[in-house]
């Protein structure tokens, strides 16, 4: 199903500058890749530097819930993930106050660990209700390191295989919070959107994930996938979208109850109001979904 927001945010970007952007953000050229290249199309590096910076995160004009926001209480935990292989960290946003056990959302992070950005989004769910449990993948080598350079570097030396263990071990802690119902969903953008793909194969006990523009699950283990699933795609977005027929084939032939959305004209990370590739309609729509979806499910 395809919507059309009304409003763009990456007016002013060339569609090589974004396309360019896109393959920086996710590892495939370096900063000076995006330099020199960005160069051709900017008419200089200088120029190209100043549209990188256009583009690059915001995340205290952003914030849409302050860490110390009365409504809510947040803390930090170290959780002990699989087969022994240490603890991975996590934020941790709940209702300050609660009349009943609450529903948990696991939140997870694009591909540069548990930033400012993600907490906040934590922060969001527990105004909506929900327990919101986010880990940081890069926990492991010293976490979230405060700059995206830095972070986007960190997290290509990680042991996926060993994260995503991290990350089932994360699941299964949030669902057995005392303070929760029991009922998780997990959401996740990016990197976070194939990660929620993933444990969808993965944990039987998941009863709905929302992927925001995320890489699909392997095909063969579709048929696993108990959970309710929400995806989430950007009209701009070729990379992802190219696997999504496969995948949609996959979820139809297992009898997988889903739903997913593709929105007109926008960016990969059209969710994440941190930068320009915002689009204010095409979020507002599918948050809304999102909650939507969460509230049917958990509560």
């Amino acid at each position: 199903m395809t919507d059309e927001p009304k409003q763009n945010a990456t007016i002013g970007f060339s569609r090589e500058i974004l396309t360019l952007f896109d393959d920086y953000v996710h590892g495939h050229i370096s900063r000076r890749g995006f330099l020199e290249t960005g160069a051709l199309y900017a008419g200089s590096v200088a120029a190209a530097t100043s549209l990188l910076a256009a583009l690059s995160p915001d995340f205290a004009h952003a914030q849409k819930v302050k860490p110390d926001d009365e409504r809510i209480t947040t803390s930090r935990v170290s959780i002990l993930a699989l087969e022994g292989c240490g603890l991975i960290e996590a934020y941790v946003a709940m209702p300050a106050t609660q009349a009943k056990a609450a529903p948990v959302v696991l939140v997870i992070h694009e591909n540069r660990g548990l930033n400012p950005h993600i907490e906040d989004i934590a922060r969001r769910f527990a105004l909506d209700g929900f327990i919101a449990v986010a880990p940081d993948a890069l926990t492991k080598l010293g976490g979230y390191p405060g700059e995206e350079d830095k972070a986007r570097t960190l997290f290509q030396q990680l042991d996926q295989a060993r994260i995503r263990e991290d990350f089932i071990a994360a699941a299964a802690y949030a669902q057995a919070l005392p303070q929760g119902n029991g009922r998780l969903g997990a959401v996740g953008f990016c990197y976070g959107g194939g990660m929620v793909n993933f444990l969808a194969t993965r944990m039987p006990g998941l009863r709905a994930g929302v992927a925001f523009y995320g890489a699909p699950a392997p095909i063969e283990d579709v048929p696993a996938i108990k959970a309710e699933l929400l995806i989430h795609m950007a009209g701009n977005d070729a990379r992802i979208n190219a696997m999504w027929p496969p995948y949609e084939a996959a979820l139809k032939a297992a009898g997988t109850h889903y739903k997913a959305f593709t929105y007109d004209g926008v960016e990969h990370g059209f969710n994440n109001d941190t930068t320009p590739r915002f689009n204010q309609a095409a979020a507002e729509l599918a948050w809304r979904r999102t909650l939507a979806l969460f509230r049917r499910t958990l509560t």
